[in-house]
């Protein structure tokens, strides 16, 4: 089996894949895929925006919204450039490191949209079983300590998988299966023994996927306990209302990222595009949806984004 070593890297390029049986429908399918991606971009943006501008929402969950956008943002930017390349110009080699240095950008952001809604729930817990001391509890150091241990963790866990993935010589054979790098697909391509990067890999699916949405679940238990401890239904349905537009951005990352690692696990005689649609569901989703759940079902983002594009132009 001819195989390429790392340290011929410069030589080596990745052939990516669009959506497999509709290469000739690409220059149709850029639509779509621009108009999510430009969706994602200016959704993120006005949030930030909103959140920088408006005063009244400089506080701890609006902080942690702000790091989700700007995760989103960072998502998105990630795999456009290869993904819009793809369907617009039908140009399909990337190389080698800027496979890997993709493949380095899509881990690290995964891992922080994971860890920030893991931080927000802790948010909500704060905020509705002890309302009081919520300042005290969520001052601004704290709030840099819980960012700095985000960045900490979505630095330097999914480090020595791409280091030791880095190493690896590959076939020769170079296509993969995605329009942008996945570290399934490369190793799919590996020639080597990948027995660490398939333990570690699944030790860090176990966290991102198992550990991360059971203490979610654990907060969300403490905080139905205590709402359902209120006497009045409208404070009831008005707590419950405050964490919607979270347990939906829960929703829009994690379905996804399920959906994808059985795919890859179990789904070895699933067609192809089962597997194309579930990346780019996984990866584009989320990033959409966010922008527009907040917008939609928190009261005070609506006021915020009237206040800053209408009440100003007024």
């Amino acid at each position: 089996m001819s195989c390429l070593s790392g340290n011929n890297s410069t030589l080596f390029m990745f052939i990516l894949t669009g959506i497999p049986g509709l290469e000739a429908e690409h220059s149709w399918l850029s639509i779509p895929f621009s108009s999510i991606y430009l969706v994602a971009l200016v959704g993120n943006c006005t949030i930030l925006f909103v959140i920088k501008t408006d005063s009244s929402l400089h506080e701890p969950m609006y902080y942690f919204l702000s790091v989700l956008a700007l995760t989103d943002l960072g998502l998105s930017l990630s795999t456009m450039p290869t993904v819009l390349k793809i369907f617009w110009l039908n140009s399909r080699e990337i190389g080698f490191e800027a496979c890997f240095a993709q493949l380095c950008f899509v881990h690290f952001f995964s891992f922080v949209e994971s860890s920030v809604l893991l931080a927000m729930s802790f948010d909500r817990y704060v905020a509705i079983c002890k309302p009081l001391r919520y300042t005290s509890i969520l001052t601004n150091a704290k709030i840099a300590m819980i960012g700095l241990a985000i960045l900490g963790r979505s630095t330097f866990l999914p480090l020595p998988l791409v280091l030791m993935l880095r190493r690896l010589p590959f076939r020769m054979s170079r296509v993969l299966s995605h329009p942008y790098c996945l570290h399934q697909d490369l190793m799919r391509l590996a020639c080597a023994d990948t027995t660490f990067n398939r333990l570690y890999g699944l030790v860090l699916v176990s966290l991102i996927m198992i550990l991360d949405p059971l203490l979610i679940v654990m907060s969300y238990a403490l905080i139905f306990k205590t709402i359902l401890g209120i006497a009045s239904w409208k404070e009831r349905l008005k707590a419950l209302n405050n964490c919607l537009s979270h347990i939906f951005a829960v929703l829009a990352l994690y379905i996804p990222m399920i959906g994808l690692s059985l795919v890859y696990r179990f789904g070895h005689h699933a067609s192809p595009l089962v597997h194309v649609l579930m990346a780019n569901i996984y990866l584009l989703v989320p990033p959409v949806l966010n922008p527009i759940i907040y917008s939609i079902k928190t009261k005070q983002i609506r006021k915020g984004i009237v206040r800053v594009f209408v009440e100003r132009k007024v």
